[in-house]
């Protein structure tokens, strides 16, 4: 028998033991008893035909689907910035709340509760009775109906006698205290009525050096200082102003700047004008050498 023989007896042993194992199969699944030759023929057949037609269909590829391409939206960046919008617009500016405020006067009482206030958390009960000030540290406040010229003349009714008998270096009588340079300015433009023959020093750091005020204190004789409580703490600090001799202080309480904020409005306006309370001025006014007004 030839090689060829050989393996075609082969292949057709094998191929006639695939279909009596599906047939078995088809069978079973049609509950049929396997001993029955009519049935397995059908279930022979049955097979072969489908196999025919499956081998005569031809075969169908699966068309694989593009890869689609993602992108991403940005809804949460609308989200995130509607939301910072709603939180910038919950913010209330100081001169939103100053607007709808009305105007009252600086009273002593005003002063005194700022104090309290800011020393409250670091300061003893003992250092917090020493800061305290009596009514009789105050000048009479201005209720909002005078002007600069007439505030000063009736606090100081007895000027003219000081000015004469004022003739300290390094030294002033009268202490204002205002928020700018600009607003020093506009003080000392009105109160020439008031002040007369009398020397005024402009107290501020804008185009002045610290140094050209100490020459001009050391060498000459002024009467008023009007400036900023930081320029001012400055002098003080480095000898360059001596307050014994300081009658008057005078704080710009009530003025308003074009935000609607008054000097204690203002953090760092507040801070050094405390600072400089502390420093030497509640001294000399619990001494009673030196009294405060407020404009």
């Amino acid at each position: 028998m030839s090689l060829s023989t050989k393996r075609g007896s082969k292949r057709a042993r094998l191929q006639r033991k695939r279909t009596e194992k599906q047939s078995a199969i088809c069978l079973q699944q049609m509950n049929v008893d396997p001993s029955d030759d009519e049935a397995t023929e059908k279930a022979g057949n049955n097979r072969a035909a489908t196999q025919e037609d499956a081998d005569s269909k031809p075969a169908v590829t699966k068309k694989r689907k593009k890869p689609t391409e993602c992108f991403l939206s940005q809804p949460e960046e609308k989200q995130e910035s509607t939301v910072k919008a709603k939180k910038r617009k919950k913010k209330k500016k100081i001169s939103d709340i100053l607007e709808k405020s009305s105007p009252k006067p600086g009273v002593p009482a005003d002063l005194q509760n700022l104090l309290s206030q800011y020393f409250s958390e670091n300061r003893s009960v003992i250092e917090k009775e020493e800061l305290k000030l009596s009514d009789s540290c105050f000048l009479a406040a201005n209720d909002l109906t005078h002007s600069f010229n007439s505030y000063l003349k009736e606090i100081c009714p007895k000027w003219a006698k000081l000015r004469k008998n004022h003739k300290e270096k390094k030294s002033v009588v009268m202490l204002v205290i205002c928020s700018s340079a600009l607003r020093s300015l506009e003080l000392i433009k009105s109160m020439t009525a008031f002040k007369g023959d009398c020397r005024v020093l402009k107290l501020f750091a804008k185009h002045i050096k610290i140094k050209e005020q100490m020459n001009m204190l050391e060498k000459g004789v002024f009467h008023i200082g009007v400036g900023t409580p930081g320029r001012v703490k400055a002098l003080v600090e480095q000898d360059g102003l001596c307050l014994n001799s300081t009658k008057y202080m005078i704080l710009d309480w009530n003025w308003r700047d074009q935000k609607l904020r008054r000097m204690m409005d203002i953090p760092e306006i507040k801070k050094e004008t405390i600072d400089l309370l502390e420093m030497s001025i509640i001294k000399l006014c619990r001494e009673g050498s030196l009294k405060l007004g407020l404009f």
